[in-house]
């Protein structure tokens, strides 16, 4: 079940539509924050981009020694950063390469509305590790012409010829992922887990006649690239000797470095698996490492290393790279504790049906930690909440660990504005509210959709995982029922009284607001007009509001406001709005356990995925006079050692003056692929 932070990078810094300053004397997870009075957030912006940078306060306290585990863990995850360019789209390399060398030619004349055009292009494919935007899924054409392309490519002696030329300006590979109903979603998806001959039918039928334990079922296809070899499928795994070899092998050595500086015993043997498992391929050593990882809690440092998150796979079989670097914040921990220890209570008194409850929540534990380092999946755009690992049966048989990366959260609320909330926001009172507890409301939600959302539930014996029975609206239909499972809490004194807020009603409420005005108006500023919504998360809030806007129509739950030629939506029932989360919630959660494809095509494809276009077209023009990009991301601050001789004797944290100087630094030092 995933937990990715494009949930949570919705939730914390879209739009920057309810970060408002609040007081940080009144709540636990402020008291937190670190933030440097001259420290300047924010690099630079380009077309729908903002880029921001991030503190790791607590590196300095580290011994030595944990400071080299962090150093190693690092490197490893920039080792395969070209494996995640490589995933998303077969002739990304080869693109990024050709631009890179026309960046940086001396040959070039680098002036004129064509070559700002080039330069924003260039800039968007790095933040997107490739040629589709990294949120949307759509290609992204450049504004520079074919000739123009044609005249850089001579003058820098770069090179770009065939599909990998046209692609860039043709209708070809148009979507990465492409889930819109009635097309082959396998065979119309650019994203390179599959041949590009190979059909949705045939993928299905490959992984079907993949046998495996019924009660430990190992992911399977997750870490291959499905092919035809002389018309027969093979998988070509990803592995040392096998697909993408050249960058694993360089992994291999960080984490080979890594594993002799290791905190405990338990945290050296996990990294020996990871090894293993990047050394053969097998997803039974893949199973091994993560229950090694996730009985791991002992030690100052952690990480998230693999072939992960599913999202990217139209089948929801394949695992894109990633991996985030991270320092325990001991004082966070130790607050967010509370929910862990409560895990049960929560899924006892859920709105679940009881056969769909568990009797007894596992391992669920929640950190707030300082990301080190990130790269593949996670960079530059970054989740803020991380709860893995993601096999099911693991989960429940040894826990799991979910993360709120605190430092990450920190500089996206201190790069924030209130132009939106003030715009899009019902009245002055709705406005108060989130001034004052939104940002909290915020966070709570994330660390319930981590820890109790996506942890609650099970489903019923005999039926099949949700990638078998819901197939592609899987994802959304658990995005959505973590999501509601959150909601349905935010109102619940229980809050208050484990001391995780100072007034659960008001913080509730605000939550309550942010959403519905996010899931019904506000994330339709990231699309263009007359597109329907296809990223799965937006899809979900979409359709969780809508769903809750309709059954409280007759007693106006929610009610549209039309004020001035402005649209708003103005909660009049907190109480009621809660009471149809938990319905909305029993249900979904119904259609997870029974494997109800039909109810979870209805659900998403009646409420979550056509956009009323009268809607869009005056949130788009109310959106117009705030020239804040809706999208942000990051570069990482630079770990650079200090050396007498061989030997390292401690280390300085440098942040990167540019964006550009950041990808150019980077492949060139991590380009294993090229």
């Amino acid at each position: 079940m995933s937990h990715k932070g494009i949930y949570a990078l919705a939730i914390a810094a879209i739009l920057a539509v309810g970060c408002g300053e609040e007081n940080k004397d009144d709540n636990a997870f402020a008291k937190a924050e670190t933030t440097t009075a001259d420290f300047d957030f924010t690099v630079g912006q380009f077309a729908d981009i903002k880029i921001l940078r991030y503190q790791i306060p607590g590196f300095e306290d580290l011994t030595l020694k944990e400071q080299k585990l962090v150093y190693y863990m690092t490197q490893a995850g920039l080792a395969g950063r070209d494996i995640m360019w490589a995933q998303n789209y077969r002739h990304n390399l080869e693109i990024r390469n050709a631009l890179e060398t026309i960046y940086t030619s001396d040959k070039v004349a680098k002036t004129g509305e064509e070559w700002e055009q080039f330069e924003t292009f260039m800039k968007r494919v790095w933040f997107a590790n490739g040629i589709h935007h990294h949120y949307s899924n759509a290609k992204m054409k450049p504004d520079f012409s074919q000739d123009y392309l044609k005249q850089l490519l001579a003058e820098s002696g770069a090179t770009l010829e065939g599909e990998a030329f046209e692609v860039l300006f043709n209708d070809k590979d148009s979507k990465k992922v492409n889930l819109a109903k009635d097309v082959d979603i396998v065979l119309e998806s650019a994203i390179n887990f599959y041949g590009p001959d190979v059909t949705t039918a045939e993928a299905e039928a490959f992984y079907d006649a993949i046998k495996v334990d019924e009660n430990e079922p190992i992911e399977k296809g997750l870490n291959t690239r499905l092919v035809k070899e002389n018309g027969k499928l093979v998988e070509q795994v990803y592995k040392s000797g096998g697909l993408y070899g050249e960058a694993i092998d360089n992994i291999i050595g960080w984490l080979e470095k890594a594993q002799t500086v290791a905190e405990n015993e338990q945290q050296g043997k996990a990294l020996g698996l990871l090894i293993e498992y990047y050394k053969t391929g097998s997803l039974d050593t893949w199973d091994d490492y993560c229950i090694a990882w996730a009985t791991s809690t002992e030690g100052n440092i952690d990480w998230i290393n693999g072939f992960i998150e599913v999202y990217n796979d139209p089948k929801g079989y394949k695992g894109s790279y990633e991996t985030v670097v991270q320092i325990k914040d001991f004082d966070m921990s130790k607050k967010m504790a509370a929910l862990s220890v409560d895990a049960q209570w929560f899924e006892d008194n859920s709105p679940l049906m009881p056969e769909h409850k568990k009797k007894e929540v596992k391992g669920v534990s929640y950190k707030t930690v300082i990301v080190a380092g990130e790269a593949g999946d996670a960079s530059p755009s970054t989740p803020i909440g991380v709860n893995l690992p993601n096999n099911n049966w693991i989960r429940q048989t040894h826990g799991s660990k979910s993360v709120s990366l605190g430092n990450i959260i920190n500089a996206y609320n201190n790069a924030g504005g209130s132009g939106r909330l003030k715009e899009f926001a019902h009245d002055a009172e709705e406005v108060e509210l989130e001034e004052a507890y939104g940002q909290l409301g915020d966070k709570l939600h994330t660390a319930l959709h981590e820890v109790v959302g996506h942890a609650s539930g099970q489903i019923n014996k005999g039926v099949g995982t949700p990638k078998e029975t819901l197939k592609r609206y899987k994802s959304t239909i658990e995005e959505g029922r973590a999501d509601l499972f959150g909601l349905y809490y935010l109102m619940d004194p229980k809050l208050q009284e484990i001391g995780l807020v100072e007034d659960w009603e008001k913080t509730g409420m605000a939550a309550y607001d942010g959403y519905i005005r996010n899931g019904l108006m506000t994330q339709l500023i990231r699309l263009e007009l007359g597109d329907n919504v296809e990223e799965a998360h937006m899809v979900n809030r979409q359709w969780v509001s809508a769903w809750a806007f309709e059954r409280g129509a007759k007693e106006n739950v929610i009610e549209k406001v039309t004020r001035d030629g402005k649209t708003y939506f103005n909660i009049t029932d907190y109480t009621k709005l809660r009471a149809i989360f938990g319905e909305l919630l029993r249900e979904t959660q119904r259609i997870t356990s029974e494997g109800d494809y039909e109810a979870a095509k209805a659900l998403v494809e009646n409420y979550g995925v056509i956009v009323d276009q009268d809607i869009h077209k005056e949130v788009l023009a109310r959106n117009s006079q705030f020239k804040s990009a809706p999208y942000s991301g990051f570069v990482n601050p630079v770990i650079v050692p200090q050396m007498e001789g061989e030997e390292i004797t401690g280390f300085t944290i440098e942040q990167p003056e540019s964006f550009e100087n950041q990808m150019l630094d980077y492949s060139s030092k991590y380009g294993h692929l090229d």
